[in-house]
């Protein structure tokens, strides 16, 4: 028997283990095809949650799909580590060494893996523009590391105002949907807690959302960005849009204008860059941003074994948003043709993204959608119920993806059960 064909994925989000999942059930369990997925943790959860893990208002715990076990299940192997350097003409990438955190001791030295062709899903983080005194002062949520970070200290926070009867500032800068539903987010927190009476007064928190643009939600319509912003002001949080931030300090933001926002919390959740490692991925054509140039059936325009798929892809000549909806329909449009592409040689398509909408939901306060033709929905005298039933809706709907019909069932109905007995937000 000839040697299976070897494909990397490296990238273990909504698109990468969406892909591995996928292949896994198709060309893996053949044995024809040798898959591994590469990640840099341990477990896999949904992107647009983390403002949720940020907050507390959900326990990650519940809503991980750890790799190992996955992949134990679906025909592939799972590799941790994190890429650093790629060989094209020996078709290698390299996996930069393990380091354990504390004690700063090299638990695994740099390692290699061999491929015929790999597949890049390693999604995005926040564009700091070159701001300034950002990567030193502020706070990222681009992972569930960050979110459980940002959480843990949240938490610290909130128990010296409650104990202190002190103010706690947090700043956000960027109102796309990530800031915007994170500050909702932590407004449900500070609710939630009060009920359970650290002290009979429950502290001020005091949040302001910065964005430097006209408008909050910029890719929503323009009436859902009206009143998602007057939501927020409902909620008491300040929303400040033409807020161009030019420097960051251990106190604050400093304005273009002059003028200065100060915050023990500074959260930068602005812009969408690829991570730093596509800069030096032996010559591959990049982006402004640092997205991988890939053709539209998403191969890299320098390398036919090479493909892109999710924030880390820019289409040459068509760029599509980095979105999790784009991200997910990549992975399905490579699942459903790289088998034949792999074992006949068959040429892949062009993809075509159907846009299928979006939606926003501000905790429990209220919450929008639009749908592909720009008719919008939710908001009115429910709050917005329809909406935030369909972020709830397109979460489940990942988790059965991955599960499969009963086993995702058994989560959802699972995590049902566990809001009987667990509190509403994560105290510990």
């Amino acid at each position: 028997m000839s040697d299976p064909f070897r494909l990397v994925i490296v990238g273990g989000g909504i698109a990468g283990l969406a892909l591995a999942t996928r292949l896994g059930k198709s060309v893996g369990r053949s044995g024809k095809v040798d898959i591994t997925l590469v990640d840099k943790g341990f477990a896999h959860v949904w992107k647009p949650m983390l403002h949720c893990f940020a907050a507390g208002t959900a326990r990650n715990e519940n809503d991980r799909i750890t790799f190992i076990s996955h992949a134990a299940g679906h025909h592939f192997r799972f590799c941790y580590g994190e890429i650093s350097g790629l060989d094209r003409a020996n078709r290698r990438i390299t996996l930069a060494p393990l380091v354990e955190q504390d004690a700063n001791n090299v638990l695994l030295e740099e390692r290699y893996l061999d491929y015929d062709a790999i597949i890049f899903a390693i999604g995005s983080r926040a564009n700091d523009f070159g701001t300034p005194g950002v990567l030193e002062h502020c706070i990222f949520l681009d992972n569930v590391v960050e979110a459980n970070n940002f959480n843990e200290r949240f938490r610290h926070a909130l128990l010296q105002a409650y104990g202190r009867g002190t103010p706690l500032d947090i700043a956000i800068v960027g109102g796309g949907a990530t800031g915007v539903q994170l500050a909702a987010e932590l407004h449900k927190a500070l609710d939630i807690g009060s009920l359970y009476n650290f002290t009979p007064k429950t502290p001020e928190m005091r949040v302001t959302l910065l964005e430097a643009g006209p408008r909050i939600l910029p890719s929503f319509p323009e009436d859902v960005s009206e009143a998602a912003h007057k939501q927020l002001e409902e909620l008491k949080i300040s929303v400040r849009t033409g807020a161009m931030v030019s420097g960051v300090d251990e106190k604050g933001f400093i304005l273009k204008d002059g003028t200065r926002v100060d915050a023990q919390f500074r959260v930068w959740a602005a812009g969408v860059k690829a991570p730093d490692v596509t800069r030096v991925m032996d010559g591959l054509d990049c982006a402004r941003g640092g997205q991988l140039v890939v053709k539209p059936n998403l191969q890299a325009t320098e390398d036919e074994h090479i493909f892109a798929v999710g924030d880390c892809s820019f289409i040459q000549d068509a760029p599509l948003p980095p979105t999790a909806q784009v991200a997910r329909q990549e992975a399905h449009h490579l699942a459903k043709h790289l088998p034949a592409w792999i074992l006949n040689k068959t040429a892949i398509p062009p993809f075509k993204f159907n846009n299928r909408g979006a939606i926003v939901a501000l905790g429990s306060y209220n919450g929008w959608g639009t749908f592909g033709d720009g008719k919008t929905f939710g908001g009115g005298a429910l709050h917005g119920l329809s909406a935030r039933l369909g972020h709830t809706a397109l979460y489940r709907q990942h988790q059965i993806e991955l599960y499969g019909l009963p086993r995702g069932l058994i989560a959802c109905f699972t995590d049902w059960l566990d809001g009987f007995v667990r509190p509403s937000i994560r105290m510990d």
